[in-house]
């Protein structure tokens, strides 16, 4: 399901293979769209009560409307590469070595897709996958970022090294990340919530990059790590275009 009025929009706009849509009786603003979209699309539309949205949100926020889609297509790295190379620009990559928050993932979805991010790598195993909450989290993201799923996070690192790609760990004991030069091919690699970033892992990255911490708490959010991050990688490219 993608719930929510955002997301259910940038879905219908993707061509996102919707199988029907359920939108709460009497909603008004945005509901409109999206039931115009669907009319277009002959997408089936069924009228329900609040209540019913609640039960299968499950305690998520609906807005008002829900849709059944097809199962999120996961990419492979190589089609990462290849939009990259469609769009003529060095790699830009986030690797989130078993992240668990689907809220993260959503968040770093929605800050990639508006930085330029050509794509996400992700653990198959002991890692939060692409669902209903990551893609309400993701404000509509999910339906433009790619998103791999592989067996092995070192041994995709050591792939990528290979076709001129630079790794670099988010980690404390690392170079201040605006003093790095992030303007070429790069892998940026978040760690999870409690872990952070494995051993394994670390050791197989080109660099690690840190942000200064002044305040008393000594770590961020990964999602807000991962923002400060992109962001970085997007300014330092647009500089370089002057």
């Amino acid at each position: 399901m993608i719930l929510g009025r955002n997301p259910v929009i940038e879905a219908l706009r993707n061509e996102r293979e919707m199988e029907k849509l359920l939108v709460a009786k009497g909603a008004e603003g945005s509901i409109k769209k999206i039931v115009g979209m669907a009319k277009e699309k002959h997408i089936p539309m069924t009228l329900v009560d609040k209540v019913t949205l609640d039960r299968l949100a499950e305690g998520q926020p609906h807005q008002g409307v829900v849709a059944y889609v097809s199962s999120y297509s996961y990419c492979d790295v190589e089609d990462i590469l290849d939009i990259a190379k469609e769009r003529q620009e060095p790699p830009f990559i986030m690797i989130l070595d078993n992240l668990e928050d689907p809220h993260n993932l959503g968040a770093i979805m929605r800050t990639g897709e508006a930085c330029g991010v050509h794509g996400i790598i992700i653990p198959k195993r002991r890692a939060v996958g692409i669902t209903d909450v990551v893609a309400k989290a993701s404000a509509g993201a999910v339906e433009y970022m790619a998103c791999a799923k592989v067996s092995n996070i070192a041994q995709t690192i050591e792939s990528l090294k290979e076709k001129g790609v630079w790794v670099y760990a988010c980690h404390m004991d690392g170079e201040t990340y605006y003093k790095t030069d992030l303007k070429g091919p790069a892998a940026i690699v978040i760690g999870s919530e409690g872990a952070g970033i494995s051993r394994l892992v670390r050791e197989k990255c080109d660099f690690a990059v840190s942000i200064p911490m002044v305040g008393k708490i000594t770590s961020l959010n990964a999602s807000n790590a991962a923002a400060i991050l992109m962001c970085e990688v997007r300014k330092q490219r647009d500089a370089g275009r002057v």
